[in-house]
């Protein structure tokens, strides 16, 4: 048995993506991040960054903070999505994700979304980057059917959250096949689906 507690954000689907996919059962803390939860003392000593999520596997009694490394744990426990012979790959497209990918969309998210106005150097800028992210991936996914191979891996668990914002992002993913075949393929997962509402928000996840 598991507890996520996380907030309803990219970081925290890309977890209860894979609990789902693994058929894993879990129960959901909610973590209100606007009223300042993740600054509990019980939190922080679990999460010395106070970020979500956090992962409780109660049966092994241990805690696990970020989420990549969630992904890894999970995935090296129950042997699947992290296969040892593309190993590498996946790593480097997991830390591609946690890294650049995440963060970048994250200031867009913050610049043009929710902030709109207040800074035209930031709009700028995220814009641009995040749009490069569309085509890097794109192009990418112009030579494999995946993000690190031929198997769906937790660098395309962890990165669809992210994707999925789309409809914020105002860049076009139609304009991209390749990235929006892959999108497409992963949205029709019914583990993604149940995953992606982890929150029982009934949420769906944004067509392309």
């Amino acid at each position: 048995m598991f507890e996520l507690l996380s907030a309803d954000t990219p970081n925290g689907k890309k977890v209860s993506i894979l609990l789902e996919e693994l058929g894993l059962k879990y129960k959901v803390v909610k973590i209100n991040i606007f009223k300042g939860d993740q600054f509990n003392p019980s939190f922080s000593k679990m999460s010395p960054f106070n970020k979500i999520p956090i992962l409780k596997d109660l049966k092994a009694r241990k805690n696990i903070f970020e989420s990549g490394a969630i992904l890894i744990y999970l995935s090296e426990k129950y042997k699947k999505f992290y296969e040892e012979k593309d190993r590498m790959k996946i790593l480097q497209w997991l830390m591609a994700q946690m890294a650049y990918i995440g963060p970048m969309f994250g200031q867009h998210h913050q610049f043009h979304h929710y902030n709109h106005g207040k800074s035209k150097f930031g709009e700028a800028r995220y814009f641009k980057i995040s749009q490069q992210i569309y085509k890097d991936l794109d192009k990418r996914l112009s030579k494999s059917k995946y993000l690190a191979c031929s198997k769906y891996t937790i660098a395309d668990i962890a990165t669809f959250p992210w994707v999925a914002r789309h409809d914020i992002h105002d860049i076009g993913l139609k304009k991209f096949k390749n990235l929006t075949r892959w999108f497409k393929l992963i949205s029709k997962r019914k583990a993604v689906i149940k995953g992606y509402d982890f929150m029982n928000r009934g949420e769906s996840i944004p067509k392309p």
